[in-house]
């Protein structure tokens, strides 16, 4: 597990790669984001922008949320404040996706100092390294001295 003293800026982290099936492209699609260019293959090679099957980039952002959890242990858990998000391009079938994540701002707290706001740019690239999402995200991480009295 990671603490806020086990972090610094330009610190970089690398998922392991991910493959995105047609299968769970589609299941993911018909649970929560039931559009036909995440569902059917020939209504998809139609469609102007995407011209073929599309992961949905919230499929996209829960794997990158799985594979940051694997790259990036943070103690207590990654606990968002907030988030930005862009998906560049489309995750296909069969891509093997990955996470890269790099700390970019650590803001200690004001009121507290047992922690601190940390800042960190996350791009998902496919097998050609062509980025899928980007994001910058901020969590809360705890020092080792943390108490959960201080919350």
């Amino acid at each position: 597990m990671l603490y806020l003293e086990d972090i610094k800026l330009g610190d970089r982290f690398i998922s392991r790669k991910y493959k995105m099936t047609l299968e769970e492209i589609q299941q993911f699609a018909y649970a929560f984001d039931p559009q036909v260019f995440h569902t059917d293959e020939k209504q998809a090679k139609d469609h102007p922008i995407f011209q073929g099957i599309a992961a949905s980039g919230w499929h996209t952002s829960a794997v990158t949320m799985r594979l940051w959890t694997e790259c990036f242990p943070v103690a207590y858990g990654l606990i968002g404040s907030e988030s930005t998000i862009r998906w560049p391009r489309p995750t296909r079938p069969n891509d093997y996706i990955h996470v890269e994540v790099e700390i970019v701002e650590i803001t200690p707290s004001k009121t507290k100092n047992d922690r601190a706001i940390v800042s960190y740019l996350t791009q998902t690239l496919n097998q050609n390294r062509e980025v899928v999402l980007i994001s910058t995200t901020k969590i809360v991480v705890f020092k080792r001295e943390f108490s959960a009295v201080s919350l």
